[in-house]
């Protein structure tokens, strides 16, 4: 059984997709989510599916040991960022090497980097005029959205949409594939 620990800020719509898709799973375990945000959709989400909650705070994860005992104790293989907004500190990279993967909301390596997330780049997608936008799946490694792209999903953009259409087919493609594409990464994975 390959235990994945979900990273998330905010909603958990992703999360929730995530959990629903292993639920029953004799393969792969939702084990736990980590949250750095009090108060967090995604926390009220854990709890509905009986997922514990790790709330982890900024000093200690990037000055102290990165929460890497934790994860350990709680046998955790491999982590999914889904929605997470901090940068993963380079201590926890390396101790899960291959193991960590995130979304991003555009095809990467456009639009990507610090400040690059949610509607931010949606703006700045719809600024530059793009004919199409979609989502990437990446493993995560020291810089902002750089680690080897697992998958992209595509989808084009009109002369009407705005920022918020383009977040809704974002969000569709997400919620479509980023389970699928999870299962199919750990497949390839060693725990």
């Amino acid at each position: 059984m390959i235990s994945i620990a979900l990273f998330a800020s905010g909603a958990g719509s992703n999360a929730a997709r995530i959990i629903q898709h292993f639920a029953g799973s004799s393969t792969v375990s939702v084990a736990l989510v980590v949250c750095n945000k009090p108060g967090a959709g995604v926390v009220k989400i854990a709890d509905n599916a009986g997922i514990p909650v790790l709330m982890i705070e900024k000093e200690a994860f990037f000055r102290g040991d990165a929460y890497i005992p934790a994860l350990r104790e709680r046998g955790i293989d491999f982590i999914v960022l889904a929605g997470f907004l901090w940068k993963v500190p380079s201590a926890l990279v390396a101790a899960y090497r291959g193991h960590i993967i995130n979304i991003h909301p555009a095809l990467l390596p456009k639009y990507g980097g610090k400040g690059m997330y949610g509607a931010h780049v949606h703006e700045a997608v719809i600024a530059a005029k793009e004919k199409e936008s979609g989502i990437t799946i990446h493993y995560v490694d020291e810089l902002y959205d750089h680690g080897h792209i697992i998958f992209q999903a595509h989808c084009d953009i009109t002369e009407h949409d705005t920022p918020q259409t383009l977040a809704r087919k974002i969000h569709e493609l997400e919620h479509t594939y980023f389970p699928l594409i999870i299962e199919k990464t750990l497949q390839t994975v060693k725990s």
